[in-house]
């Protein structure tokens, strides 16, 4: 009797542990799951403002004193934007620095074309432009709210598999650290507007 009460005690340990390393690796992989999902959110709205560009530059070039220089460094900025491209599998800090950096370029860029239509009241009159500028800024609206429930599923995803005991399948199962998108370079410094 007493070997048979110790082999029950034994299955019903084995079984709750069972039940336990099934129920912890699916709720990693759930939550690497959600990562991956919202980086195609990410992907998708910076698509739709590449997408927005050509139609942008099209506008722009409508007015033949526009300097070509500036509608090149976008055209050229959007190319390499969209080159880079990260495997969800592999959302590195240095895979991340690197879609940001080909990005924030062509943030750059926009910003520099943005700054040089001031110079035209006739463009920044144009229905087709307004529509288009108002289009890019709700885009990069929608890539900052994007990017932070990005960080926010990276979050939730990489403490899952640092706390104890988690981590213990995490590694037996190579689920690796995700990346953040992180603030541009001196963005904590207010620029100085002077008059």
């Amino acid at each position: 009797m007493k070997n048979r009460n110790l082999i029950i005690a034994l299955v019903v340990i084995v079984a709750i542990l069972g039940i336990w390393s099934v129920n912890s690796y699916n709720s990693l992989v759930s939550a690497e799951e959600g990562v991956d999902a919202q980086w195609s959110q990410v992907e998708n709205v910076y698509q739709r403002r590449a997408d927005l560009i050509p139609n942008l530059v099209n506008t722009v070039k409508g007015y033949a004193d526009f300097e070509q220089q500036t509608l090149t460094d976008v055209i050229e900025a959007r190319s390499k934007a969209t080159s880079v491209q990260i495997d969800p599998s592999n959302i590195s800090e240095a895979n991340i620095q690197q879609f940001q950096a080909a990005q924030d370029q062509l943030s750059g860029a926009l910003s520099r074309l943005l700054v040089t239509i001031e110079r035209y009241p006739d463009l920044k009159a144009n229905k087709s432009f307004l529509e288009l500028q108002a289009q890019l800024e709700g885009t990069e609206n929608r890539i900052t709210v994007e990017r932070n429930k990005f960080n926010e599923q990276a979050r939730i995803y990489n403490t899952s598999i640092r706390r104890f005991p988690k981590n213990l399948f995490a590694g037996m199962f190579n689920f690796e650290r995700k990346g953040y998108f992180q603030a541009v370079e001196g963005a904590e410094q207010a620029p100085v507007v002077e008059f």
